[in-house]
């Protein structure tokens, strides 16, 4: 299981994804009242509640992909379910930011790359099941 590249593709992707509970994903000098997003002085995934359950169902989904390597039809099903969730909390986490009043005083933090590199490291992940995969399926038309 853990000789697998995939699983350590899938351990990287399931820990971005979890690392933006930890990190902001913008921040700005000051506190902003009139702002929404930005009343503590930093946008993070906890200021969406969808956005939050988005990333927590793809990390969720992605650190159990791991435990799933004898199926790997299913493992490459729940990689790309991860891989929407992922998106979709991209997708509302910039339309909650340029939605907001304070987005011409943000900054990027830290936590803006860890999106990226989930879907990176979940599509090498997806890719190398699916090698494995072919790789099978070719053995087994030799028999």
């Amino acid at each position: 299981m853990i000789q697998r590249i995939q699983t350590i593709f899938l351990l990287l992707a399931s820990g971005a994804v979890l690392g933006l509970f930890a990190l902001p994903l913008a921040t700005t000098n000051e506190a902003k009242v009139d702002s929404a997003l930005f009343a503590d002085a930093a946008f993070s995934v906890q200021d969406g509640p969808i956005m939050m359950g988005a990333f927590a169902l793809a990390a969720l989904l992605l650190l159990v992909t791991i435990f799933l390597f004898n199926n790997r039809k299913l493992q490459m099903t729940l990689t790309k379910v991860g891989l929407f969730f992922t998106g979709v909390g991209v997708g509302l986490g910039a339309y909650y930011l340029f939605n907001d009043q304070a987005v011409d005083t943000a900054e990027p933090a830290v936590g803006i790359a860890l999106p990226l590199l989930a879907m990176i490291f979940a599509y090498l992940a997806h890719f190398y099941i699916n090698k494995d995969e072919k790789l099978v399926r070719s053995v087994d038309r030799l028999r």
